[in-house]
């Protein structure tokens, strides 16, 4: 499994009273590196953050690799829904995106890659044992056992992600 990071979209929803300065920038930056690679030794997965740089970034596309995570910050003059894109494109359905954002979520059902909402991944690294397989097999034994019949199924974007989600 790939997972492919909205950086500042998840930052964003980690530090909802978040003031833009650059220092607060650069910590909050770090702090997600570090949970995430937190998260990255207890489940073993590739892991790329991609981040702005479209307003001051750099005249080419800027890649590193910090704690195990792969990090890629846009260049000047192109989003990091673009790279989004570009990247699940390359990847397809190995892919799993963590983005709040609807253009990028559209996109990437249209490829048929699952996308997490990144309050939902915020929850799911936020829990002490980064899921609870018991609880989650409950949940879908009850949901599952009160719907019968085609009319009641789950949509194939819902199965998806419930999948993506069992991964994490």
């Amino acid at each position: 499994m790939h997972l492919i990071i909205d950086g500042y979209n998840l930052l964003h929803v980690t530090l909802p009273l978040f003031q833009g300065a650059s220092e607060d920038l650069q910590r909050g930056r770090e702090q997600l590196i570090d949970q995430l690679s937190s998260y990255r030794r207890k489940r073993p997965c590739e892991i790329t953050v991609v981040f702005d740089g479209w307003r001051g970034g750099w005249v080419t596309e800027r890649k590193e690799r910090n704690k195990g995570i792969d990090l890629i910050f846009s260049k000047l003059g192109e989003t990091a829904d673009e790279v989004i894109k570009r990247l699940v494109k390359e990847r397809g359905s190995g892919a799993v995106v963590v983005t709040s954002d609807r253009d990028i979520s559209r996109y990437a059902q249209r490829l048929s890659v699952a996308v997490i909402p990144s309050d939902q991944f915020r929850e799911r690294i936020g829990q002490s044992g980064f899921g609870n397989e018991a609880r989650d097999a409950f949940e879908e034994e009850e949901t599952e056992g009160s719907k019968k019949g085609p009319s009641r199924r789950l949509s194939k974007k819902q199965k998806r992600l419930r999948a993506a989600l069992k991964k994490l």
